[in-house]
């Protein structure tokens, strides 16, 4: 049975500071570079049929390292739209909202090129992500190479859950997960996988 192979790119500098990163095209550290190579002997055993790619360079150049040829992008696969919190810390924006936390209070609106979106709108791109895969399956694995929280959405649709279950999920840079099924229903096959460098 094939599976959905979900990547989430290699290290930033923005998070390696823990700043929220969603439509600002930022490259990958040297860090992140190799951690998008050691990816390569894990995916490598896989027999990937296709790959969809987040626009982001981050992603691009992950998918690139990691020896994932011919991938196409889809754009539902951007990092979800922080708004007005785009480039901040958590620690940055509880000092104006004490006890913020992005699942359940959401974002504020930014400019014209970050918007903002709430956890139910990065739920139906990632539902429209899902329904492609589904649609590619019968060919083999597919993998989506994209970032933390669009994939934590993801792998929560997945599952039948709300968006916001997203949030049980944590995940690393330059990670491996596979989601597949057992007896037909929806699992997680193994989570939060890499060659720690």
């Amino acid at each position: 049975m094939s599976e959905l192979i979900v990547v989430r790119h290699g290290e930033t500098e923005w998070s390696r500071t823990g700043r929220h990163t969603g439509r600002t095209d930022v490259l990958l550290t040297a860090r992140g570079e190799a951690q998008a190579r050691l990816l390569g002997p894990l995916l490598g055993r896989r027999l990937v049929a296709h790959t969809l790619v987040s626009p982001a360079i981050r992603a691009w150049r992950t998918a690139q390292l990691a020896g994932l040829d011919g991938a196409a992008t889809d754009p539902n696969l951007w990092e979800w739209d922080y708004g007005g919190y785009e480039g901040r810390t958590t620690a940055e924006i509880r000092l104006e909202r004490p006890g913020w936390y992005l699942w359940t209070d959401g974002v504020i609106p930014g400019d014209a090129e970050h918007p903002g979106e709430s956890v139910e709108e990065v739920g139906a791109r990632v539902d429209a992500v899902l329904d492609r895969v589904r649609s590619m399956q019968d060919d083999g694995d597919v993998a989506v190479v994209a970032h933390g929280h669009v994939l934590r959405v993801l792998t929560a649709r997945w599952l039948g859950l709300e968006p916001a279950a997203g949030r049980l999920f944590r995940l690393d840079t330059g990670t491996v997960s596979l989601l597949g099924t057992e007896h037909s229903h929806p699992v997680i096959s193994s989570w939060n996988c890499s060659t720690r460098d």
